[in-house]
């Protein structure tokens, strides 16, 4: 039975609309990540000029989620009591870990048991124990029942002294002058609440000591594909919503905020899988409902590499993880798209999130399945097949160039040929495959949340293998 010819016709130009649409807005990014980074280019004279304290720099609280992480924490912490900055402190939360966690810092950094204050801002599982280091002054350890990464990170804030704090994951290394680049849009404008600094692949880079002294490229494929991943996410993704402070997302792994705004939108919700980014989509809804004026911006220039997970099963139930994050955080602030006051936060990049990241991974199934049986059985044109490969696999191969373009003119940070030679090959190879098993990995987390499937976080084994010691 032939379907009807109208009903096809219909089916096949929604499909060929909405790749149209999907690229027309990544290219939109894409310019505007652009003039970003031309207008940075103009300011980065500065960075050529000694980088000294001006006595200006609010103090921050560096804020360290840890749980079953005794593979990485030392060499994080180490980086992060190494970083050029005039005032901070770092403050990491054991969460109930299981492992040896909080006994190697102690051994480590000399910890000790230490009463003092801790003030109840945000509710939180309870807190067992304080230990200060007697090595390091500006190193504490907050030592609490295991409540998730969202609990962890408000623990943190409750016992954070500074006005500023910065959310960082236990197995990420800084780079040096990271807190000094992130805090810049601080102080030119007084109306910023968060920033967000760029996150980069770990592996097969190398660390010595708490410092990144080899940038390298991961051996393992799936490692390599996330590499790609990450720049394009980043470097026009972000970067162009940042512009016209539109971004909704700020990386659990490294980003920077107001303590006081946090608290009065109520912190980091510990029911959502997604903290991260539910906690800035809440932040726009509840600040623009309440006509405060604030900025979001993305800082392209602090990097902070963390380990990506190199087997298929701990990426997927990470990609799944995201999938029913990003779920939550939209349905949980429905209020925000299309409000009286929503701005570029509700009128363009809440929709966009809506029709095309949320419910992205079903049309974009969908559109492989039905135009290819489509054209094999005569229903649609094969040159309207065409099309439809060129919309979803030649675009999405140059939307990809466009990020590592935009990474090789802007910082270079993979300095031989080689590196660029290999990334331009994955730039290639991931949109036949891994796209596509990514797609299904999103379209498998949209269906857990919707039949409300109790979530699970699973293990992520840490192999620490890029990280070495001084000795």
């Amino acid at each position: 039975m032939t379907p009807n010819p109208l009903f096809i016709q219909i089916i096949s130009i929604s499909v060929l609309v909405y790749f149209v649409l999907l690229n027309v807005g990544y290219l939109m990014l894409n310019f505007l990540a652009m003039y970003a980074l031309r207008r940075r280019s103009q300011e980065a004279i500065l960075d050529d000029l000694p980088q000294v304290y001006s006595a200006l720099e609010p103090p921050i609280s560096m804020i360290v989620p840890a749980y079953n992480e005794e593979a990485t924490i030392v060499t994080s912490i180490r980086s992060m009591l190494q970083l050029s900055y005039s005032e901070m402190e770092v403050v990491v939360i054991n969460d109930g870990s299981t492992d040896r966690t909080l006994q190697v810092m102690i051994d480590e950094f000399g910890l000790v048991p230490f009463p003092e204050a801790y003030r109840i801002q945000l509710e939180t599982r309870p807190v067992l124990g304080i230990y200060r280091s007697t090595r390091f002054p500006n190193l504490r350890v907050v030592d609490k029942v295991n409540g998730g990464k969202a609990d962890s990170t408000n623990a943190g804030i409750n016992a954070a002294r500074y006005p500023l704090f910065c959310c960082v994951d236990a197995d990420s290394i800084l780079q040096r002058d990271s807190l000094q680049r992130l805090v810049r849009p601080f102080l030119g404008d007084p109306l910023m609440v968060a920033t967000g600094g760029t996150v980069r692949i770990a592996n097969g880079c190398e660390v010595r000591g708490g410092f990144l002294t080899r940038v390298g490229m991961p051996k393992n494929p799936w490692a390599l594909f996330q590499v790609v991943e990450y720049l394009r996410a980043f470097m026009f993704g972000r970067m162009g919503w940042s512009v016209i402070n539109g971004m909704l997302i700020i990386s659990g792994a490294f980003g920077l905020f107001r303590k006081d705004t946090v608290v009065a939108v109520g912190g980091y919700n510990p029911k959502a899988i997604g903290e991260d980014m539910e906690l800035v989509v809440r932040m726009h809804r509840k600040l623009r409902a309440r006509g405060v004026p604030y900025k979001i911006e993305f800082v392209p220039d602090p990097v902070c590499w963390t380990e990506a997970p190199e087997d298929r099963k701990q990426l997927r139930n990470q990609r799944i993880r995201w999938s029913r994050g990003l779920s939550e955080s939209l349905t949980t602030n429905w209020g925000l798209m299309f409000s009286r006051h929503g701005g570029v936060a509700g009128w363009l990049a809440f929709p966009f999130f809506v029709l095309f990241e949320w419910l992205g991974p079903f049309v974009e199934l969908f559109g492989y399945i039905f135009m290819a049986v489509a054209s094999w059985q005569g229903w649609v044109s094969w040159e309207s097949f065409g099309i439809f490969l060129f919309l979803a696999i030649g675009l999405g191969i140059l939307l990809s160039a466009f990020g590592l373009l935009l990474e090789e003119i802007s910082f270079h940070l993979y300095p031989r040929p080689s590196h660029l030679l290999i990334l331009a090959a994955v730039v290639v190879a991931e949109n036949f495959g891994y796209r596509q098993i990514n797609s299904w990995w999103r379209l498998v987390g949209l269906y857990k949340w919707a039949i409300r499937e109790e979530a699970r976080w699973g293990v992520m084994t840490r192999k620490a293998d890029w990280q070495r010691d001084i000795s």
